[in-house]
């Protein structure tokens, strides 16, 4: 993989996956413990394959079999390999859709959504949105609302994942730029200027709303499709 590149791998979850017990055993102890504790079949079946997968894409990159990764968790939750902490990634998955972001010496997040209609979306708008976002978002037509939440909330949640910190960061302090919604206008003190940031939709066709957003610096980005 080149280091100036960001590779974007993506796929779907089928919940009777043929390669099931192939991703199980290259999970750790701690991943299988908590894969045991999730009483819906679905949601356990998923999340076995999600983080299998995860491990098959970093063997890739680094040339190491996918059970001898050491995956560890820092502070506030997110994610990194100890042995390796120069590789970031970042992983998302909504409905039967996931996609990994994997990129070297850089801070990275992605998110993926299903743009469906809910009736939530303007009381989300309302916390979640700073002010210029909620005045754009409020002017679209009812028929853009969805897909116009979505591309916002995609951005915010990537940066939030990109610091480390999720949500509690404050989505709403993380502000797109409503006229070049490929840029920040503010982002939370202590995270640099809003230009040190990047956002890049991810295209992965309809029904899904995907962005990834790094502070990585002319980066080139391929996208791989998943395979078992």
């Amino acid at each position: 993989m080149n280091t100036d590149t960001v590779e974007i791998w993506h796929g779907n979850i089928a919940a009777e996956d043929a390669h099931y017990q192939d991703y199980w055993h290259v999970l750790d102890a701690a991943e299988q413990a908590h894969a045991d504790v999730i009483k819906n079949d679905l949601l356990r079946k998923r999340y076995v394959i999600v983080r299998g997968r995860l491990r098959n894409v970093l063997a890739k990159t680094l040339n190491e079999p996918p059970e001898k990764i050491s995956i560890k968790k820092a502070e506030h939750g997110k994610p990194y390999l100890a042995d390796t902490p120069g590789l970031a990634f970042n992983l998302s998955h909504s409905s039967d859709a996931m996609v990994i972001a994997v990129g070297w010496n850089c801070r990275l997040g992605v998110d993926i959504e299903s743009c469906k209609p809910r009736s939530s979306l303007a009381g989300l708008v309302e916390k979640c949105f700073a002010e210029e976002e909620i005045a754009y978002w409020s002017r679209l037509t009812e028929a853009e609302k969805t897909a116009g939440f979505y591309r916002f909330w995609t951005r915010k949640e990537a940066f939030v994942k990109a610091t480390g910190r999720g949500i509690a960061l404050g989505l709403n302090h993380c502000v797109i730029n409503p006229e070049n919604q490929t840029e920040f206008l503010r982002v939370p003190a202590g995270y640099g200027p809003a230009s040190t940031w990047h956002v890049l939709d991810i295209a992965l066709g309809q029904g899904a709303c995907s962005a990834l957003v790094t502070d990585k610096d002319g980066f080139e980005v391929r996208l791989i499709e998943l395979a078992a």
